[in-house]
């Protein structure tokens, strides 16, 4: 006799919430790595050498027990730490002035401050990247690590700081309020 399957966990939204065994691409692999070594960074105060060479020799390794990150876009994800660190004196400010009010980023659960961090830091940086996948991107790298109302905070800040900094790809569209 089978046992009925569970259900699939749902976000707040509704949608499926993404699994960390669920087939990423490359660069959708580095930034969930990204966010993890800012993570680290933010924690335990390593130095950002350190973590790139930590991922790209241990945790990028084809035989890394994280599967999720094992493909990653290695350049792509030192790229996005490199950005984060070189602008955080102009990410944070930006940051901050999206929260709700009353909250500031270093009250911030410091996971979603590296996810806030790394796409504003892409938005900024990687004028290749469209901002709408850019803010789709880190959704859903949220969604790996929070089910609850994070990735809609995560949307939010994305959304108002790109209409800014990249205002000639939304011409035509009214900002979300």
């Amino acid at each position: 006799m089978s046992t009925p399957e569970k259900p699939a966990e749902k976000t707040s939204s509704g949608k499926p919430a993404a699994k960390k065994d669920d087939p990423i691409s490359a660069r959708t692999a580095a930034r969930v790595a990204a966010v993890q070594a800012l993570y680290q960074m933010d924690l335990a105060g390593t130095d950002i050498d350190d973590v790139i060479e930590e991922f790209l020799h241990v945790r990028f390794a084809v035989d890394a027990p994280e599967e999720t990150i094992a493909g990653a876009d290695r350049t792509f994800f030192a790229d996005i730490l490199r950005a984060v660190l070189r602008r955080q004196r102009e990410l944070d400010p930006m940051i901050d002035e999206q929260l709700a009010t009353g909250w500031r980023l270093v009250r911030v659960d410091a996971i979603l401050r590296a996810v806030l961090r790394a796409g504003v830091a892409e938005l900024l940086d990687r004028n290749d990247v469209p901002a709408r996948v850019v803010i789709n991107e880190y959704i859903n790298v949220a969604r790996f690590f929070f089910s609850e109302d994070e990735p809609r905070v995560v949307n939010g800040v994305l959304d108002k700081i790109a209409h800014v900094v990249r205002p000639k790809e939304f011409e035509g569209r009214p900002a979300k309020a």
